[in-house]
């Protein structure tokens, strides 16, 4: 794709966010998008965001579970930037008008208390790296009308990151086993989706490990003080006014969130 059409679709993205008002499947007006492409139109929509004042505080992947992966057509995870205008205190409101489509995601949150920066990044030192991990809710939101995404759709899209929230409790991660730690999530005082650190590229830290990897070979780091939302443990939960989730982490704790 050329500039001027990255340009457009990243601004087009940004007046969706904006204005809350989904648009079209890039997918489908642009059937030769590539990934790469993709991204140069993410990183148009965070300039934007950081121009009106925003500024970077973290870094979220998403399509870690083979699942997700095999409905998109993929073989590999994406990435996408939080910012400061995404963060809620746990059981803050969240307005549904402020988002479009939201979904909730159950996930643990890594804090970085040194940098990362790849190729070569391990998992021994994303474990050194990390202050602790949090129990975390992602809201996920499409600009993209009715979720009808490919990847390409997704990525531009700044991996339909919405907002997301985070728990109270900080935890060293030499404490715990996220491979096998499970997840509960509770909507209005029902279960409704189960999980544990498994489902996320069989580990966290894996996720965590591509990140700083994939980040590393486009020169851009992880930085201490960052948060990576290291991808869901389970199912997407739709979410409207009215609606209470929360979710807990074996070992880790919980976060709540409602909807207003």
């Amino acid at each position: 794709m050329d500039e001027n059409t990255i340009k457009h679709c990243g601004d087009e993205l940004y007046s969706a966010l904006r204005d809350r008002s989904p648009i079209a499947p890039l997918t489908e007006r642009h059937p030769d998008i590539r990934i790469e492409d993709a991204y140069r139109i993410q990183q148009r929509m965070i300039a934007r965001r950081i121009e009106a004042g925003e500024r970077i505080v973290g870094k979220k992947i998403g399509v870690t579970s083979k699942a997700v992966m095999n409905m998109l057509g993929v073989d590999q995870p994406d990435f996408g930037m939080l910012t400061d205008a995404m963060v809620y205190g746990a059981g803050d409101p969240i307005p549904a008008s402020s988002l479009i489509q939201p979904k909730a995601e159950g996930e643990i949150a890594f804090v970085l208390k040194h940098d990362l920066m790849g190729p070569g990044v391990t998992a021994a030192d994303v474990l050194r790296a990390t202050e602790g991990v949090m129990a975390c809710f992602e809201i996920v939101d499409s600009r993209i009308r009715d979720w009808k995404i490919r990847i390409q759709d997704t990525v531009a899209d700044n991996a339909s990151c919405g907002v997301f929230v985070l728990g109270s409790r900080l935890i060293d991660v030499r404490d715990l086993d996220l491979v096998t730690c499970g997840m509960v999530l509770e909507k209005n005082g029902e279960v409704v989706v189960t999980g544990a650190g498994a489902a996320t590229m069989n580990s966290p830290v894996n996720a965590v490990v591509w990140l700083a990897n994939t980040l590393g070979r486009l020169g851009i780091g992880l930085e201490a003080g960052e948060i990576v939302l290291s991808g869901a443990l389970g199912a997407m939960v739709p979410a409207q006014a009215g609606d209470n989730l929360r979710m807990t982490v074996a070992g880790i704790g919980d976060c709540s969130v409602r909807f207003v």
